[in-house]
């Protein structure tokens, strides 16, 4: 892979540091013996300057290297284990800025501590490695971490999404349909629309939707869409077109991930699609009336969905992006599980606020508790017949974790999925059950409410006498025979 222009001065400038301060000069000292200005020095070693090659002949002439080892892209073996991050140009595709950090002040920090930083990415890589941990997996990472900074609320695509809604549509009314949205589409941005799109392509079967950029783009969809679907899908599109969004991906599920640039445009077009179909103002009002009950009405919440004609996952985003904000609701997750045959469960989409909370994802093949009202809720649509077949189902529970005093409000919807697209999914947001929360969620004490003891998977769970246990609890079993050699060990020594 070739190293960007960026990281080749990142790495020229940790050579000359090092160098400098191997030989103990400072910068007005090796000002002196090259002629250059201790200000340029120093924009150099920050990875900002790249010297033309007479400079660089001076460099090379006080720092007592020759020319080709200085201007050489080869790391010393003290800082080797820097070598693959500066191969994998993450300086350059990672936007460190958005997390307050500026890539010289990075590689300043990997300069003053090598050794020590060198090991720890070292350990970092192997650990990757070892767990088949992809560049997609950091950035997904990196996508979390940074809505979790902001709440999940960003009052930047709100105010876009407002203007776009009074640029396009004159009066409001919700929900809207294809017809305007193909609309605006054909309109403002001289799009096709093919709503059968992917009906013949084989390969393509288990998108949803794939866009061809071209002067006039053509968004292709899969046939089975429902109309849920369709909208949001073109509304994704709206998004990526009025905020002037790139890089960006193609197809509605991930194929490849080529930066953490497309992977952020992709989340801040799906924000924008929900909050065009959830207006703040509107939204804000229903769930309030929804809260406000001291009996906990699973209609009220399929009522929105019906009203403003969104999916499950739109209404329950759109949830993450508000209480925190307008409720003070901030310690919450969501989560997003997917299954095929209702025997396999996988954690697919995770957030979470304030902090990590129970439950949340694993990079080992364990077996998610299936006591979640996310897994049960899964479960239950292979039982549905005649007409409920195709209604959204809502289950809610109160989760109480084994050895913790976190107890949240689970709310999960689910659909079953249409043939070919996907598999049957479920959504859900955990609410942790705290003084504020109680004050916001009038029902978070409807007796109506099942309560469940929970872990996170099968294998630390302690709970034998678990019915609908997946796995053995092996890991806990370990755990328990490990500390059980410690306090061994802690008595024998304490008794000489």
């Amino acid at each position: 892979m070739a190293i960007s222009q960026e990281n080749v001065k990142l790495i020229f400038g940790l050579k000359v540091r090092q160098l400098r301060l191997e030989k103990g000069l400072s910068f007005a000292q090796l000002s002196k013996l090259t002629g250059l200005s201790a200000s340029y020095l120093n924009e150099i070693e920050k990875g900002k300057k790249y010297p033309k090659i007479e400079k660089i002949n001076l460099l090379s002439d006080a720092l007592e290297v020759s020319f080709d080892d200085l201007v050489s892209l080869q790391l010393s073996k003290k800082l080797a284990p820097l070598g693959e991050l500066f191969q994998s140009n993450l300086f350059k595709e990672l936007p460190l800025e958005l997390f307050g950090i500026e890539p010289a002040h990075l590689l300043d920090l990997l300069s003053n501590a090598p050794a020590k930083l060198g090991a720890f990415l070292s350990t970092l890589i192997e650990i990757s490695r070892n767990y088949g941990l992809r560049v997609e997996n950091l950035y997904l990472n990196m996508l979390r971490s940074f809505q979790e900074m902001h709440d999940n609320y960003f009052e930047g695509i709100e105010e876009s999404v407002e203007a776009f809604r009074n640029h396009v549509f004159s009066e409001i009314s919700y929900p809207y349909t294809y017809q305007q949205f193909e609309g605006v589409l054909k309109s403002e941005y001289n799009y096709q629309i093919l709503p059968k799109g992917l009906e013949n392509q084989q390969e393509l079967k288990p998108l949803r939707s794939m866009t061809i950029p071209n002067e006039a783009p053509q968004l292709l969809m899969n046939p089975k869409l429902t109309e849920s679907q369709q909208l949001f899908t073109m509304s994704k599109e709206l998004g990526y077109q009025f905020l002037k969004l790139a890089p960006r991906p193609y197809t509605s599920s991930w194929v490849s991930v080529n930066s953490f640039e497309e992977v952020l445009n992709n989340y801040k077009a799906s924000y924008f699609a929900c909050a065009l179909a959830l207006p703040e103002k509107a939204i804000v009002e229903d769930l309030k009336e929804f809260l406000s009950e001291p009996q906990f009405k699973a209609e009220l919440l399929l009522n929105i969905l019906e009203t403003y004609q969104c999916t499950p996952e739109m209404l329950m985003h759109r949830m993450t992006n508000l209480l925190p904000k307008v409720f003070g609701i901030k310690e919450l997750f969501f989560l997003r599980f997917s299954t095929s045959d209702e025997t396999i469960f996988k954690l697919t989409k995770e957030m979470h606020l304030s902090g990590l909370h129970n439950p949340h994802g694993t990079a080992l093949d364990q077996h998610y508790c299936r006591r979640w009202a996310s897994i049960e809720i899964l479960k239950e649509l292979r039982n549905l017949e005649g007409e409920d077949q195709d209604a959204v189902q809502c289950k809610v529970q109160r989760s109480q974790y084994v050895d913790s005093d976190n107890e949240y409000l689970i709310i999960s919807l689910a659909k079953p999925s249409n043939k070919n697209i996907g598999q049957n999914s479920s959504v859900s947001i955990g609410l942790l059950i705290s003084p504020q929360m109680k004050r916001k969620v009038k029902f978070h004490n409807d007796p109506v409410i099942p309560v469940r003891i929970v872990n996170e998977t099968c294998e630390t769970c302690p709970l034998y006498d678990c019915q609908e246990r997946a796995a053995p609890a092996h890991i806990y079993e370990e755990s328990q025979q490990l500390n059980a050699m410690k306090k061994a060990v802690d008595l024998l020594i304490g008794k000489l």
